[in-house]
């Protein structure tokens, strides 16, 4: 028997129909990755399953009891799949211990020492048993949410619901939440998780859920949706998600900025630390050579000098940076684009190395094929890196 089945849900607001005809059966011991574009109904499904949102049509069973029907007992059935929030919802007046005790105490009837003995158990795995007397408001996000978690587990669910549990985190903080579902995944516990975290839920998830066009568009195996998708909806939103781009119209650029989006997007599918440094060194070192080189100046002010930036920095440039990741292949291409005059800045690349920038020595370096062309008045560059296992272990 499923753990939780689902037939036939329908879920509008107003005009809008959100759900339409969704069907899935969830076995116990399953770990289902939710994904798919905002507003697709992704947390709307999710609380339609405890009745958090009503649907018009349908009907819910949880542990073959139907939450749906007429007269359910429904904060019964509930206490059988635990439900975790993007923003914690812990009661701030309350210490952790507090939070933790409060539910299995008034609604499962155990004694209040028996429930903190509980509660320790859990602090510990979680190790935050030295926070138990901690008020909410002096945790930071990564410890309110695994504190939630515990919450959820208090009651012995049957099975967990995450809706994107580190989208309100810190990046610095996402790592603690998603090992603790990692040890939950270990434990076989039934879990459906919402996630924008797609190295996250290949790892996990044993089933994963694209939703688009009011329903389940396409599921199967992680490598069947990240690597082999079958339908054009769910192969357009994987190659968007793994997908980076950044234009440069002036000189004056912000670098941090792109840089910073480089460094989001390869923690964002988990890129090696090494291979995501050697990106980024690549974009920045390959813009400089062609401000240099197309345009005929450099982008920065030279080494040592100090004030504002001479004014023939914010004239125009037309450069255009795509980086793209393929997990199957494990292979990690940048393609960039750039207007001015024709420029090759691999041109001596293989001929005469001691008279290569610094900048083009590191790119070959680390680059495992290099293409250039130029075509419509463009430059047009592709790199493809080295994956991270012929990385040296001496490279930086």
């Amino acid at each position: 028997m499923s753990l939780i089945e689902v037939k036939g849900l329908c879920k509008s607001f107003g005009s809008l129909q959100v759900l339409r005809d969704v069907n899935l059966s969830v076995k116990a011991g399953e770990r289902i990755a939710i994904i798919g574009g905002s507003g697709c109904g992704k947390s709307v499904f999710l609380r339609c399953l405890e009745l958090l949102e009503k649907p018009e049509k349908g009907q819910v069973f949880i542990d073959g009891e139907e939450i749906t029907a007429r007269g359910a007992d429904v904060n019964k059935i509930r206490r059988k799949i635990g439900m975790v929030y993007q923003k914690f919802n812990l009661f701030s007046h309350l210490d952790v211990m507090d939070n933790l005790c409060l539910a299995p105490v008034k609604l499962l009837g155990i004694s209040r020492k028996a429930a903190e003995n509980r509660a320790m158990e859990w602090l510990s795995m979680v190790g935050l048993t030295s926070r138990a007397h901690t008020m909410p408001s002096v945790l930071s996000g990564g410890q309110q949410q695994r504190i939630a978690i515990c919450r959820s587990l208090m009651m012995e669910p049957k099975g967990l619901l995450f809706d994107e549990p580190t989208s309100a985190l810190d990046p610095t903080m996402v790592g603690e939440v998603l090992a603790l579902i990692r040890m939950l995944a270990r434990r076989d516990m039934t879990m459906l998780i919402v996630t924008h975290e797609m190295n996250f839920a290949r790892e996990v998830a044993n089933r994963v859920l694209f939703l688009a066009d009011g329903g389940i568009y396409e599921q199967g195996t992680p490598e069947d949706i990240f690597d082999s998708p079958k339908r054009e909806k769910t192969s357009a939103f994987i190659h968007r998600l793994k997908f980076f781009n950044y234009a440069i119209t002036r000189r004056d650029f912000d670098l941090l900025k792109m840089q910073g989006g480089i460094h989001l997007f390869a923690e964002k599918y988990g890129i090696n630390s090494k291979l995501s440094y050697h990106l980024q060194l690549c974009c920045e070192e390959l813009v400089y050579e062609m401000l240099a080189g197309c345009y005929g100046v450099s982008g920065a002010l030279p080494a040592g000098a100090t004030g504002p930036l001479p004014e023939w920095n914010a004239e125009p440039v037309d450069i255009d940076i795509d980086v793209s990741y393929a997990e199957s292949a494990n292979s990690t291409v940048i393609v960039l684009s750039s207007g001015g005059k024709e420029f090759n800045p691999f041109l001596n690349v293989g001929q005469d190395d001691e008279n290569l920038h610094l900048g083009i020595k590191m790119l070959k370096k680390i680059a495992q094929n290099i293409e250039y062309r130029y075509t419509d008045g463009k430059n047009h560059i592709k790199i493809t890196l080295r994956s991270e296992e012929t990385l040296s272990p001496k490279e930086p």
